[in-house]
């Protein structure tokens, strides 16, 4: 460093070990008030990533089609949970730039108040641990087996985020339905209806509870307008 400002022309700059930590070193001493105060600031930005990227996770793997059927068929709860989740689902691309940008924004953040706390070593290995285990791995394993809970019970701040990043997210997102097409509710071809009730009895051992003769009739239903009805002749 002390060459690079020599070659710049700053040759009377501080030569000192000394001097250039008093000048380049803008640590806060550990246990100050400001200290903690960054270390709380740090925490929030953790905990914001993560709820920003289980959301991202648990509320784009929810299909409309999925939160149709749950309104329709599911219990009490998921029916309410689901109604609360489908109008924010269905904005999806402003709904994946607004979680993706908020958890950008507090992952680059984290590192500026690091910085201050520790030195730059220490402040980037306690970055990628804290964003790695609290900001994406936990959060996300959570969000994928309880998205629907875990979406529904904090919609409210999905919504707020919307908001205040409706400037860019809402161009962006409609950007992205003009170049990608807006994703609609996929209806299963017959086939496929035939492959799922499969899938659900009982012998495809998946836990289904659909016995052989129901998974017979259902798929003999969807097979009727495949089927060639005869008259037998009579003979007079």
């Amino acid at each position: 460093m002390l060459l690079l400002l020599d070659l710049l022309g700053f040759s009377d700059y501080p030569s000192s070990s000394s001097s250039w930590r008093s000048i380049s070193d803008d640590e806060i001493a550990y246990g100050t008030l400001w200290w903690w105060i960054y270390a709380g600031i740090s925490a929030a930005l953790v905990f914001f990533a993560g709820i920003m990227s289980g959301l991202t996770l648990g509320l784009m793997s929810l299909g409309l089609m999925d939160l149709e059927v749950l309104q329709q068929s599911g219990t009490a709860e998921e029916k309410k949970q689901a109604a609360t989740i489908l109008p924010v689902v269905k904005e999806q691309h402003q709904l994946l730039v607004t979680l993706l940008l908020c958890n950008a924004a507090a992952m680059e953040a984290l590192p500026i108040f690091l910085d201050t706390m520790f030195n730059e070593v220490v402040a980037v290995i306690l970055s990628v641990t804290f964003v790695l285990a609290f900001g994406e791995v936990i959060p996300q394993a959570l969000c994928s087996r309880h998205g629907l809970a875990i979406g529904a019970n904090l919609v409210w701040l999905v919504k707020i985020l919307m908001v205040l990043c409706f400037p860019i997210s809402y161009p962006v997102g409609k950007i992205l339905d003009y170049l990608l097409g807006h994703s609609e509710s996929a209806l299963f071809r017959r086939a496929q209806l035939k492959a799922l009730v499969s899938i659900h009895g009982k012998e495809a051992g998946r836990g289904g509870d659909l016995t052989h003769d129901e998974t017979t009739i259902i798929q003999g239903a969807l097979d009727l307008t495949e089927k060639v009805c005869i008259s037998p002749s009579r003979n007079d």
